[in-house]
């Protein structure tokens, strides 16, 4: 998703080149997260890149979305982390002064906001649908900021005012690739699930834990989310350490199935290792 100097460029430039190498990968830009869904969905695309969940803004929504309530075969095959360092950025030969409003994605102004508010809290906040996109514009425009990467200021020729301007030096995004198939298993696996209630009551969520509990493996992440069918009606998402050809993996699942309304395999793939392992 995204064009060139978006973060996620820079993320399937990372899987691109474990295979064939960048350089043999055709990359086609989206503007967003359903065209990217779209296009791997209908066989336009072999693999599509998205953001799957930031280090301050949590997950992102619109591929959670796309992943758990799509009813297509295509999963995550793949992930990988990007550190994300944001710059501000202005037109050649502006200064903060001449600043009336900052334009850039909402994940990039959200994952900024101590620093807006600290040296341009009088400012408009607008979108833009990417990172790049934000440089571009401030380029053209004096009177507009823009937040992006180095490269994408390099790119379109803009001024970076300050770098690492994010709220938190610790910031990263994971990617991931989505596509169809059956990855092998890497060194470091997870499997990535959507658990749809029967009904809501009492207990629900516990009895889920419990399953992988038992079977002794350890969940990375667990969210809830609307299913969009009715008020109060949520899937949750998990994500658990281990791949789903162990036959104590497959047999929590196999158990999960029997006291839930679905259970959707979201992918069970080679991931990035924690750096605190």
């Amino acid at each position: 998703m995204g064009p060139v100097g978006t973060f996620s460029e820079e993320a399937a430039h990372v899987f691109a080149g474990r295979d064939s190498g960048p350089e043999r990968a055709e990359l086609v830009e989206c503007a967003s997260i359903a065209e990217v869904f779209a296009l791997v969905d209908s066989g336009r695309a072999d693999f599509g890149v998205v953001p799957m969940e930031n280090a301050l803004e949590g997950s992102v929504s619109a591929t959670v979305d796309a992943l758990a309530l799509n009813r297509s075969d295509t999963q995550i095959l793949a992930e990988t982390v990007v550190d994300i360092h944001h710059a501000l950025l202005l037109a050649p030969g502006a200064t903060l002064a001449d600043v009336q409003a900052v334009v850039s994605h909402p994940q990039a102004t959200a994952q900024c906001r101590r620093w807006i508010a600290a040296h341009l809290p009088a400012c408009e906040i607008r979108a833009a649908n990417s990172t790049a996109d934000s440089a571009r514009l401030a380029v053209s425009d004096p009177h507009i900021a823009g937040i992006g990467s180095l490269r994408a200021a390099e790119l379109f020729g803009a001024q970076v005012f300050e770098s690492d301007i994010e709220d938190f030096r610790g910031n990263q995004t994971r990617f991931v690739l989505v596509g169809h198939g059956h990855p092998a298993a890497g060194e470091y696996n997870k499997t990535s699930l959507a658990l749809f209630m029967k009904e809501d009551r009492p207990g629900t969520l516990l009895m889920i834990l419990q399953e992988f509990s038992y079977a002794g493996f350890n969940l990375t992440r667990v969210e809830s989310r609307p299913t969009k069918r009715a008020l109060g009606d949520y899937v949750f998402i998990v994500d658990i350490e281990g791949y789903i050809d162990d036959l104590a993996m497959r047999t929590a699942i196999d158990c999960l199935r029997l006291k839930l309304r679905e259970v959707r395999v979201l992918g069970s793939y080679p991931a990035q290792q924690r750096k605190d392992d």
